[in-house]
């Protein structure tokens, strides 16, 4: 069957911290609230059976809510389980993506660097911006004790990664925030536009980025990235448009042609196809009740995939559908909630930006074809 890596929240939606634009906030009725975590039957069941399916590469991503909340000794128990249950030759990978509020920690930094965790914090740039929506649930800013866990991070010799979202407060502050990063001697960035649904007036929340910030902002950190060198350090949208440029296929699905690179495993077991669609309409089944396998090839999955390409007249005439295909179905989904049709809420910030940038993906392409730029490879 088509490999697949797992997305795994072992804490459900439960977290540390009050984020005020947590997309959970407008999801709780569907996804529950309050302490939620994985069981040791659901672990071992999960560990088994995916790498019973003998993929060369298998891939655990840890998120959540926030995953460490399981606590250090059940990390140690997924991977006494994953040398357990692997074969030689088969390769392991895990990540796990959190705010790092409890990985200021000698024992935890110690585990992640010698089972070799991939850690991606979650840091919006400079503490103003990063404190303005990241507050813990006394209503106080994080940003000091994130940075604690990434001097220690840093101190452990952790491998580590950002994430920062961008919303309309921190959507003007590219350089700012692109400064602030690569100061920390990040190569590896993840950037994520915000935008949510208001629950009680149906429209977009407040804090969600207007489609011309992101635009400009895409412009701007790009800018910065080919100024500062392609070679040297890695943003994870553009790494997948620089792929399809000389390739002709992504690395992430936002940009691909059908949602089926992973599947996503609840604290309880249940499956969906996207954490984005954690709803009742897109459940896939249980696995303590059903394969792993069938759940990740079944036809309510393959049905999920196959709405990535219900795409907007706008997007089928639009002269960078190849590149685009439509974005993500999460920015469709509240303008065409049933069928995922409309064009997405970023079209405009897409549209705008691979004008300005397409031309220099290309010749960055042209040059890693002949070989003139090489990029190393913990940056492809």
């Amino acid at each position: 069957m088509q490999p697949f890596s797992l997305l795994i929240k072992p804490s459900g939606s439960d977290c540390n911290v009050d984020c005020v634009y947590c997309f959970y906030k407008s999801r709780s009725a569907e996804i529950g609230s309050g302490r939620q975590r994985m069981s040791a039957e659901v672990l071992e069941k999960l560990v088994k059976d995916y790498l019973g399916l003998r993929f060369q590469m298998s891939g655990f991503a840890w998120q959540g809510g926030e995953p460490t909340l399981m606590g250090l000794d059940f990390f140690k128990r997924a991977v006494e389980l994953q040398k357990r249950y692997g074969i030689a030759g088969q390769e392991v990978g895990n990540s796990i993506q959190t705010n790092g509020l409890l990985l200021d920690d000698p024992d935890w930094c110690r585990f992640l660097v010698e089972n070799k965790f991939l850690v991606g914090v979650s840091i919006d740039g400079p503490k103003e911006l990063h404190d303005h929506y990241r507050l813990d649930l006394g209503g106080h800013g994080t940003w000091d004790r994130v940075m604690a866990a990434i001097a220690r991070m840093k101190q452990s010799g952790v491998e580590y990664n950002t994430l920062t979202l961008i919303n309309r407060l921190t959507a003007d502050r590219a350089d700012g925030i692109f400064d602030f990063l690569v100061g920390l001697g990040v190569r590896y960035l993840q950037f994520i536009p915000c935008v949510e649904v208001n629950p009680q007036s149906g429209e977009i929340a407040d804090f969600s980025v207007t489609p011309r910030q992101y635009g400009d902002f895409l412009c701007r950190l790009f800018d910065r990235w080919m100024a500062f060198g392609p070679d040297k350090l890695s943003i994870r949208d553009f790494d997948s448009i620089l792929t399809h440029c000389i390739g002709g296929r992504h690395t992430i699905c936002t940009f691909d042609r059908q949602c089926s690179q992973y599947i996503v495993v609840e604290h309880q077991g249940d499956v969906f196809p996207c954490d984005f669609f954690v709803e009742p309409k897109w459940r896939l089944g249980n696995i303590l009740e059903t394969p792993i396998e069938q759940l990740a090839a079944c036809a309510r999955k393959k049905a999920f995939a196959r709405c990535k390409a219900n795409l907007a007249t706008k997007c089928l005439i639009c002269r960078h559908l190849a590149v685009c295909r439509g974005g993500c179905m999460k920015d469709r989904a509240p303008f065409d909630p049933e069928n995922y049709g409309r064009e997405s809420y970023f079209c405009e910030s897409y549209r705008r930006f691979f004008d300005y940038a397409m031309p220099r993906f290309l010749q960055v392409a042209a040059q890693i074809r002949v070989g003139a730029l090489v990029r190393p490879p913990q940056l492809t």
